[in-house]
């Protein structure tokens, strides 16, 4: 085997690792509904709604009449009609959900190789003086502003510093208590399906982040800085300490998914590489 060939195997390996873990993970809270070569996952009781993507081990190309199939059941059932899947895995599944209406958005999938990151200085997980960058356990009294600060961050997206501040966050806080979403993290955080960090000044949460760790492999999620906050290396920072956290309960896969290119080397700069790329398909607005 040449040097070439064990690179692309390599790659190949850790696709398909990826392709394991998006299937595995919906499946602790979502029952599961096939349509040939296309899986939805219909979320069980309350949370952010899951999606439809590739089957498993499915050797069928699927086309137009398959993903028409799927986004008519999601409407049925009033949830988003979305599709996610990895572009190098199944290139046929973008034809498909563009000739039936959907927009495919493109994503850097990342991946940082083992042995990086792993807790013993290859990342840094400090953050600026006077904050520190923490995991929040399922009490912590911050953990409704951990869970608060992405969506504001999404509702501002890009790298400039943003209007969103402590005051618009104090309120999106109390909306976590209100629909639940503190009360579902604090069993997932104690199932350990679910690790947040957070970088905390004065007990204000600045940045904030997940890791979904499953049989050796974890996914890097909802990183976001406060807009108000942004380029002070907070979201890097918080990055790091998910990273670090993954490594030491087993992950030697960890991986993330890029906002856009200025988002992907950003993630570079501790290591991250690009794997290849993940679609998201929606309706357009």
């Amino acid at each position: 085997m040449t040097s070439a060939d064990f690179d692309e195997h390599r790659e190949r390996a850790l696709l398909d690792r990826i392709e394991e873990y998006y299937d595995a993970v919906p499946r602790h809270g979502a029952r599961v509904e096939d349509y040939g070569p296309l899986t939805l996952f219909v979320r069980e009781g309350q949370g952010w709604p899951f999606y439809a993507r590739p089957a498993r081990g499915s050797s069928a190309r699927p086309d137009v009449s398959d993903v028409r199939k799927v986004r008519a059941r999601q409407r049925e059932l009033g949830i988003p009609e979305s599709f996610e899947w990895v572009a190098e895995t199944t290139p046929a599944l973008r034809a498909a959900v563009e000739e039936s209406g959907l927009v495919v958005h493109e994503h850097p999938l990342m991946v940082l190789d083992s042995g990086d990151g792993d807790g013993n200085g290859n990342v840094s997980g400090s953050g600026s003086d006077g904050i520190s960058v923490r995991t929040v356990d399922a009490d912590d009294p911050v953990l409704a502003s951990a869970l608060a600060v992405p969506h504001l961050a999404f509702a501002e997206p890009g790298t400039r510093v943003g209007l969103a501040g402590t005051p618009q966050l104090a309120e999106a806080a109390e909306a976590c208590v209100r629909d639940g979403s503190v009360d579902r993290a604090r069993v997932r955080i104690r199932a350990g399906l679910t690790v947040v960090a957070a970088a905390v000044e004065q007990e204000a949460v600045l940045s904030a982040g997940q890791h979904q760790p499953l049989a050796g492999v974890s996914e890097i999620v909802g990183v976001g800085t406060l807009p108000a906050a942004r380029r002070r290396g907070l979201g890097l920072a918080v990055t790091a300490t998910l990273v670090s956290d993954a490594r030491s309960r087993g992950a030697d896969t960890v991986f993330l998914s890029a906002g856009d290119e200025d988002v992907a080397r950003i993630y570079a700069r501790l290591g991250f590489r690009r794997i290849g790329t993940a679609l998201i398909a929606e309706p357009a607005e």
